[in-house]
């Protein structure tokens, strides 16, 4: 049965705050602090119990070998010999953002009647540049079955960051949907990083019908306040949509448009006099889960700092107090993921399968994730201070904690396993 999979970036032990996103304005602003991986990867655990405690389906990405010692090969260095620059590229953990991992749709959107999912190639960001090779190779293997479809990059230069600028807006996850790509083409002083080519480009590889797929132009006032991904400021999940006023650039025809496909859509608009742009990105207030309850309520996954800020609390009291479609309210602590600018819906790529098709390695339970939280707390690196990432000692400890997580699931293959396209 055609159920929706969450599947959660493991927090890795290189996390640190080494500030490598422009336009990232947690990210930036927190750079050169001490980091906690062991902290941050925990947190993650403590959301995935949270998700299964809800009755969602749940499963995992897990942390790619880092330091890239392939990467720096093809720069002709090494991790000893390169710049601090280059070291803190290479070191990133910021595959743990599964909602750049790949785009997906779901069999009952593709005519071929399989679920598509697209790597990214996150070519706008030299950190994240070559991440698309470990998300690949897991993607292969988590989604080996015939009823997937998986999908190398779209060639640089179009730059395409996955899922966290991509929206899918259906009756039902089993129903056929609406496919929205977001797209930016200007940000003030920061870039847009979603091609509208890319976009293009893995609707053709998706197999999608032209009449229900829609190319939205996110805002340049959003992507100038700091919203790097569409999902900073709009999520949807079934037939609503949740969006600020000002996501995008257009938004009353984008709203004509989706309404005249999807005459059941629901759009809950978030006026800019209630909260804003500032107050939404801060707090994250969109980069939370919307998902669908067991009983079919739905639930927002908010992070901690949306109930901090008080502007942004007082709008979802009142939401939640009116009869609309979002009944309640989760609240979670992702700190350590916040700080480095990735909230819970940055955490978790979207899959809409039959959890028999997936290869169960990447499917948790609870004691699957009490299993992951041993180890993390054996292996992980309690702290990471930047100015420390040079250090041989360090580099091994995360080397090895990688290992140890990959042996504990019984996935040691990734090691070596790294696809060329």
């Amino acid at each position: 049965m055609l159920t929706e999979i969450n599947f959660d970036g493991l927090i890795g032990p290189s996390h640190n705050y080494a500030g490598l996103s422009h336009g990232n304005l947690a990210a930036t602003s927190n750079a050169g602090k001490t980091s906690r991986p062991r902290e941050a990867a925990l947190q993650g655990i403590a959301k995935m119990r949270a998700n299964l405690a809800l009755g969602l389906n749940q499963g995992i990405l897990l942390p790619h070998a880092r330091p890239d010692h392939a990467w720096l090969t093809a720069l002709s260095t090494d991790y000893k010999s390169a710049t601090p620059a280059l070291k803190a590229q290479a070191l990133s953990a910021s595959a743990m953002w599964a909602a750049n991992a790949a785009t997906v749709s779901p069999a009952p959107d593709s005519q071929d009647g399989r679920c598509h999912l697209s790597v990214a190639n996150l070519v706008t960001m030299p950190h994240r540049s070559h991440e698309w090779p470990g998300t690949l190779a897991q993607l292969r293997l988590a989604f080996a079955n015939p009823a997937f479809a998986v999908h190398g990059p779209v060639p640089a230069p179009f730059g395409d960051e996955g899922a966290a600028n991509h929206m899918r807006m259906a009756n039902g996850h089993a129903s056929p949907g609406i496919e929205i790509f977001v797209y930016g083409t200007a940000g003030g002083g920061f870039p847009a990083r979603q091609r509208r080519e890319a976009s293009e480009a893995v609707a053709r590889a998706h197999r999608l019908d032209p009449a229900r797929t829609l190319f939205v132009e996110q805002s340049e006032t959003a992507i100038a306040a700091g919203a790097f991904h569409n999902d900073v400021v709009a999520v949807a999940n079934g037939p609503v949509l949740f969006a600020h006023e000002l996501a995008f650039a257009d938004r009353e025809r984008f709203y004509a448009d989706l309404t005249d496909r999807l005459p059941e859509a629901q759009i809950i608009e978030v006026p800019a006099a209630a909260v804003c742009l500032a107050d939404a990105i801060s707090s994250y207030l969109f980069n939370a889960q919307l998902v669908t309850l067991p009983d079919g309520d739905m639930a927002l996954v908010l992070p901690e700092e949306a109930r901090s800020n008080a502007r942004v609390s007082g709008w979802l009291q009142l939401m939640i107090a009116g009869n609309g479609p979002i009944r309640q309210l989760k609240v979670v602590d992702v700190r350590e993921s916040m700080a480095n600018g990735g909230g819970p819906a940055c955490l978790r790529l979207r899959v809409v399968a039959d959890p028999a098709t997936v290869d169960p390695r990447f499917l948790v339970n609870d004691q699957r994730l009490d299993q992951l939280a041993a180890v993390i707390e054996r292996h992980w690196p309690e702290t990471i201070d930047p100015n420390e990432i040079g250090n041989p000692a360090l580099i091994a400890d995360i080397e090895n904690a990688r290992i140890a997580l990959l042996d504990a699931v019984g996935i040691v293959g990734l090691i070596d396993s790294l696809p060329s396209s």
